[in-house]
């Protein structure tokens, strides 16, 4: 049993021998028949982990299960059988933290699901910790391309379950990023997307039959990629609760009237991915304000353009986590910083008040700060000759 700490976001750890569950107590036990002259000695080593990388966040880490990996002699054991004996290696992760946040969840989950798991070609078992149902199935399609195996509910599930190999947390690269010199085959965010296409592209395919069966009109289905290439696709990210474009009806007219073929997406917590798939899988443009739901950026085809609206004192995230991303991911990336007249702010400070004029200095006093007056408390009405 060894465990690399070293990374500054997340720790992972790494068993291989005698391997058993013991959801009762959180624990992941080794078991050692190397070590007979030992045998009052009841534990080895004791190490202990939270499989959910970011781990530098003690109010995260509350929501996060803490997992207890132990290596102990199998001679002090009365009885250690399996209920379930696995051929494969299993990777523990947590979908606790901020699982219920589309960033977090392909950010903090997803992304490093991928890079810790794609080596193992699909012979793999997932068992998560803080399971939920609707994550489940919210991202089966993903997880069934990279397992072949059910997942396992660690805490729902109370049988022994036996292992040869295990994996114990999730690497990280980088923010919805992937650093192919620390990939087997150097694989990449491109190959990342390929996976999507190979997980959304079943489902897909499944909702065009079913709309060519219900009209009647395969034909003019099969014309469809012919007509929207009439007109470039620009996709409207819209917002219903804070940062919401407030003159958002405005700007679809104005899109149209430049050119573009026009569609409001209002993603939620319970919108199928596919279908969000399916629609930015053959636009060309996506707009949105600075949020989560601009994750879906990883949907868009290399060559697309993103648009992202910068609210007042959101510069440093928009940038961290959307620009730098973004174009790794080979898309076009165009940032449109608001004015503080554009920001509804405005109609509640003064003209000179230091949180319209110097919103980058102020988002520094604290994350509390910047999250109830710039992430929580704003709205954008864009200047539309200027956003034109």
């Amino acid at each position: 049993m060894c465990c690399d700490r070293s990374h500054n976001r997340s720790d992972i750890c790494f068993m291989k021998g005698d391997v058993r569950t013991h959801s009762n107590s959180s624990s992941i036990i080794l078991y050692d028949s190397t070590n007979q002259d030992m045998e009052d000695k009841q534990v080895f080593q004791h190490e202990r982990i939270r499989p959910y990388p970011r781990k530098w966040e003690a109010h995260t880490r509350e929501n996060v299960a803490e997992l207890n990996l132990i290596l102990k002699s199998e001679y002090l054991e009365i009885d250690h059988s399996c209920d379930v004996v696995h051929d494969v290696p299993a990777l523990f992760f947590s979908t606790g933290g901020y699982t219920g946040n589309l960033f977090h969840e392909f950010n903090d989950g997803i992304v490093p699901l991928y890079i810790t798991s794609q080596h193992l070609k699909k012979k793999v078992v997932f068992v998560i910790v803080d399971y939920h149902d609707w994550w489940f199935t919210k991202y089966a399609d993903i997880l069934s391309v990279l397992s072949d195996y059910p997942p396992i509910d660690f805490t729902g599930d109370n049988r022994t379950h036996c292992f040869t190999e295990t994996i114990v947390g999730l690497r990280f690269h980088g923010d919805l990023t992937i650093d192919p010199s620390l990939m087997e085959g150097n694989k990449s965010m491109r190959e990342f997307r390929s996976l999507l296409d190979q997980a959304y592209w079943p489902r897909i395919k499944g909702l065009i039959e079913d709309e060519q069966r219900n009209a009647s009109l395969s034909a003019v289905v099969e014309e469809m990629p012919q007509v929207m290439l009439k007109k470039p696709r620009l996709v409207l990210i819209s917002r219903n609760g804070s940062r919401a474009i407030m003159n958002e009806d405005s700007l679809v007219k104005l899109a149209q009237r430049v050119g573009f073929d026009v569609e409001v997406l209002v993603p939620t917590k319970t919108t199928e991915l596919a279908r969000v798939y399916r629609v930015l899988n053959t636009s060309d443009v996506m707009v949105g304000v600075h949020g989560a739901a601009l994750t879906h950026f990883l949907y868009l085809k290399p060559g697309s353009v993103l648009i992202q609206v910068i609210p007042l004192g959101s510069e440093w995230a928009s940038e961290t986590y959307f620009e730098g991303p973004s174009k790794k991911y080979g898309l076009k990336y165009i940032g449109y910083k608001i004015l503080p007249r554009e920001s509804s702010l405005y109609d509640s400070y003064d003209e000179n008040d230091p949180i319209l004029q110097d919103p980058i200095r102020m988002s520094r006093k604290s994350w509390e700060f910047t999250k109830k007056i710039y992430l929580d408390a704003q709205d954008v009405r864009l200047d539309l000759m200027r956003f034109q």
